[in-house]
């Protein structure tokens, strides 16, 4: 077998916890493999994964709640054509994954087997885009309650109309060991944290929200006394901005997407129909369109796996194959999609290190790692200085896509009219309504400004949660729809 993981020593490390302490080794896995290939498929592999979570989160200045889990276990999948069969189980021993193998040759065709499984380990390549920290051991019960406890003095301290603050700390650890039929064995071990941050403030009756917060593949050492003090300064002074908001505006008009977290535009209304599987099936409205011009000249989208210590980045995907930079759109001609092995066989493409899953008790997909638009050569305050009446969104909320034909609605949690090259005055209750390829093309300047999110982003698709990131640089779009409330 050919091994496919960071260092040697992650590679001991997943052993140590997925197969030593449950009586198995890499022989085991191989008879596992075989036993699916004594009816015809074309791939099996299996997924091993033990998770360690934990959450705190502070309320009306107490520390309410806090949760720690443990979950591990196997998910065993056969590929025949089209067809795939899975099975899991939150037990690993050797029973267990020989009663998966048999529920997934349910799909295979009869026939004389062939055991494509290779017998050999042989070490290859090295990535380490993040420490295999633990992100417990970084910090102890009271030192995390303490931490909440410090970002709401530093909130309230901030503006007397704070009068609520809502705080969560939540951290885990992923080790992961993947083992595929064509000889490949992948181990990971994934850090990852995150801290939010939400306050409310109230003036004459009336209370609006603001929100904060961040994270990556670190220890909770990452969130610093000066993280603390900025996550507190925007989630303050995004509510204290929404306080003095008015109705906003309906009808078409130009609007400015501000840097980072506005990505998630980017990420919901065109990077799901860049995704392989819709593609495939001929859903999305980008399918059957490669080396077409679906933006406008300069627009370039990429999707990247592989930067160090985000939030969406993966040394290897969850099916063993290592992450990359995929450029899906450059200079506004589509020149891929997103793929995971199975998606990329079908369509003979290449797999792209797209292939996620939430669990081991889930079939990986392709899915979004970090998706960002390119930075152009405007200067933001040149972008805004050329707008004469517009909008400008600063930060999303929710928003829902259809795939089929790229039609989205965003909310934006903070806004401002633009007035003759100024912001002149916040409003509430914007949404913007379109169309993603067509916005693509209505992209008429892009800022030299590109920035990620602060690592906050998860997806959902097919009931599936991952962590993912997204950003962009300022943006002019024109005649957007925007929906308001005045």
């Amino acid at each position: 077998m050919k091994l496919i993981e960071p260092n040697l020593t992650t590679h001991k490390a997943a052993r140590d916890v997925l197969l030593t302490p449950n009586g198995l080794d890499e022989g085991d896995l191989l008879k596992v493999l075989g036993s699916i290939f004594t009816h015809k498929v074309d791939y099996a592999d299996l997924y091993f994964q033990f998770t360690r979570s934990e959450s705190w989160s502070l309320e009306e200045g107490i520390v309410k709640t806090g949760s720690f889990s443990i979950d591990q276990g196997v998910g065993v999948r056969a590929v025949s054509g089209e067809r795939t069969a899975f099975s899991y189980s939150d037990e690993i021993s050797q029973r267990a994954l020989m009663d998966a193998a048999a529920a997934t040759r349910t799909i295979a065709r009869q026939g004389a087997g062939k055991i494509k499984v290779a017998s050999r380990v042989k070490p290859a390549g090295a990535r380490s885009l993040y420490l295999p920290k633990d992100p417990f051991v970084s910090m102890d019960a009271t030192a995390k309650v303490q931490l909440l406890e410090k970002i709401e003095r530093i909130a309230r301290a901030k503006d007397p109309r704070i009068v609520q603050v809502m705080a969560g700390l939540a951290g885990e650890q992923d080790v992961v060991l993947v083992v595929r039929s064509d000889g490949v064995i992948a181990a990971d071990i994934r850090p990852l944290v995150r801290l939010s941050l939400t306050v409310i403030a109230e003036q004459n009756g009336r209370r609006e929200m603001g929100t904060s917060g961040g994270g990556g593949r670190y220890d909770l050492s990452h969130f610093s006394e000066e993280l603390i003090e900025k996550y507190a300064s925007e989630a303050v002074n995004s509510a204290l901005v929404n306080l003095d908001s008015r109705p906003a505006p309906a009808g078409p008009m130009t609007v400015v997407l501000g840097p980072g977290w506005p990505g998630v535009l980017l990420h919901e209304a065109i990077g799901h129909g860049l995704e392989g599987d819709f593609n495939r099936k001929g859903s999305s409205a980008f399918s059957g369109r490669i080396g077409e011009r679906v933006a406008a000249r300069g627009v370039t989208v990429v999707d990247d796996g592989t930067i160090a210590d985000r939030r969406g980045s993966l040394n290897v995907d969850d099916e063993g194959n290592a992450t990359q930079c995929t450029t899906l759109i450059e200079d506004g001609i589509l020149r891929g999609y997103i793929q995971d092995t199975l998606n990329a066989r079908l369509m003979k493409m290449t797999p792209t290190g797209n292939g996620r899953r939430e669990s081991y008790a889930h079939l990986p997909m392709p899915r979004m790692t970090n998706t960002y638009m390119l930075a152009g050569q405007r200067d933001p305050q040149e972008i805004l200085e050329s707008v004469k009446h517009g909008l400008y969104a600063v930060n999303f909320g929710g928003g829902q896509v259809d795939i089929t034909n790229g039609k989205f609605v965003f909310s934006a949690s903070e806004a401002w009219m633009i007035e003759d090259g100024k912001l002149s005055y916040p409003v509430k209750g914007a949404t913007l309504v379109g169309n993603g390829p067509d916005v693509l093309n209505r992209v008429s300047m892009i800022g030299n400004d590109m920035r990620l999110d602060s690592g906050i982003g998860t997806c959902g698709k097919d009931g599936q949660s991952v962590p993912v990131g997204v950003g962009q640089p300022t943006l002019r779009i024109e005649e957007l729809t925007v929906g308001g409330t005045a």
